[in-house]
């Protein structure tokens, strides 16, 4: 697997692993499975691994994050904590459910944010965390305020670098002048591209690496996602997945495929090779982190650090962004729940 510095002194894997697929917001898991992707992860070289306090099951009888998917990966870090990138995130503190979210839950005062990092400390079993992220903003809460708080874990050896979920250019140019920021995470890919309005220049402006959430489409991308998975899953609630739109958007699927089939590869792969070189072609680190509860799909996805698509190829793929019906935001959540709803 290639390295990707994100900002200086701070290298990961090409491709990373979102860990949110080994819990249950994409249906039941297998708990003895998901120990054995994270193994697999770190054996083909994708050692970028994302959690965040949120993911996993609501344990009965609790309140505020879960932080299941958290534990998860502790066994892993007490074993090989030296072949991790480790980031995490705070900041929602309602729950991602198995039908829908507690909508625009969040916190971002100073107080929270340094018992949050200290919660995640003690659920993942390690003393540092390599990169944490304001999952999404507090809007009552100034920016500054949240990463100043932040900014302490950092002096404070706690954490190792900040990162940003979800913000505007100018939220995160806020931010920056606060403590340098070394990525942003929001959903990137061939059918969500509003990002590259503002927050990607920005990005470039600030020399602020960028890590996509959802990459494939929540799936949707592989061509492999059929109407009975989405009905199960949190996936129901976007209108993306939802009637006739799930018909419009397979067409846009068959442009990924073919291009696949000319390359000998994957759709998944074609989609994760797009983005790469759109973070060439933009002037900015990129690095994906697809999610999957398979070793295989693991395989799959890290094979496509090492797929080049010719120029013809890039603008057929380009073209699919206009072919989508839907927007990327969940029906049940406000849409300032994404940068592009503040924009």
């Amino acid at each position: 697997m290639s390295r990707t510095e994100l900002v200086p002194g701070f290298e990961v894997s090409a491709i990373g692993f979102g860990a949110m697929a080994l819990s249950h917001v994409y249906g039941e898991t297998d708990p003895e499975q998901a120990p054995r992707t994270l193994e697999h992860c770190l054996d083909v070289g994708v050692s970028f691994i994302d959690t965040a306090d949120v993911y996993g099951q609501p344990r009965p009888g609790t309140d505020g994050p879960a932080g299941t998917n958290e534990e998860l990966l502790a066994g892993l870090l007490a074993t090989r904590r030296d072949d991790i990138q480790l980031a995490t995130k705070f900041g929602i503190t309602g729950r991602l459910g198995g039908e829908q979210l507690d909508a625009k839950t969040t916190q971002g005062d100073r107080d929270y944010v340094r018992s949050a990092c200290e919660a995640s400390l003690r659920r993942l079993g390690t003393d540092v965390i390599d990169l944490y992220y304001m999952h999404r903003r507090d809007l009552d809460i100034p920016i500054e305020e949240t990463v100043g708080a932040m900014a302490e874990l950092v002096d404070e050896g706690k954490v190792r670098h900040l990162g940003l979920s979800e913000v505007t250019g100018p939220e995160l140019r806020a931010a920056h002048g606060v403590h340098p920021i070394a990525a942003v995470q929001s959903e990137w890919s061939l059918w969500s591209r509003d990002v590259e309005r503002n927050v990607v220049p920005t990005c470039v402006e600030l020399g602020v690496g960028f890590v996509p959430y959802s990459p494939l489409g929540r799936g949707f991308l592989t061509g492999k996602l059929t109407r009975e998975q989405i009905a199960s899953d949190v996936r129901a609630g976007q209108e993306r997945f939802d009637g006739e739109n799930y018909d419009v958007n397979m067409r846009a699927v068959a442009v990924i495929e073919q291009v696949a089939s000319e390359r000998d590869a994957t759709a998944a792969q074609v989609a994760l090779s797009w983005l790469l070189a759109q973070g060439r072609r933009l002037g900015l680190p990129v690095v994906p982190i697809p999610g999957t509860r398979s070793p295989q799909r693991v395989t799959e996805n890290a094979g496509a650090a090492a797929l080049v698509l010719s120029d013809d190829q890039l603008a057929r793929l380009d073209a699919v962004a206009d072919q989508v019906a839907g927007t990327r935001n969940l029906t049940f959540v406000s849409d300032d729940w994404i940068s592009a709803g503040r924009e």
